[in-house]
């Protein structure tokens, strides 16, 4: 970081200490971030735990149609 603005002049140097408030303030804007990522994250989980099932059904199906697409056999 420069020590003073180039254009204006403005030292940017502040007292010791002086930038301990914005890692506060960047630490209360993270936690609740990090905990609604985390909250997302287990309810995804569990919709996903549930769909298993179908989300397994459906893919082998849907296998079968690619596979079917790419090399569909012998004349009938």
């Amino acid at each position: 970081m420069n020590t003073a603005c180039p254009v204006c002049g403005l030292v940017f140097d502040r007292e010791s200490g002086y930038f301990a408030g914005a890692m506060v303030l960047s630490y209360a804007l993270a936690v609740p971030i990090l905990a609604a990522m985390v909250v997302a994250l287990i309810i995804g989980n569990t919709a996903y735990l549930v769909l298993v099932p179908f989300i397994f059904r459906y893919s082998r199906v849907l296998w079968l149609h690619l596979d079917w697409l790419i090399d569909p056999g012998e004349p009938s």
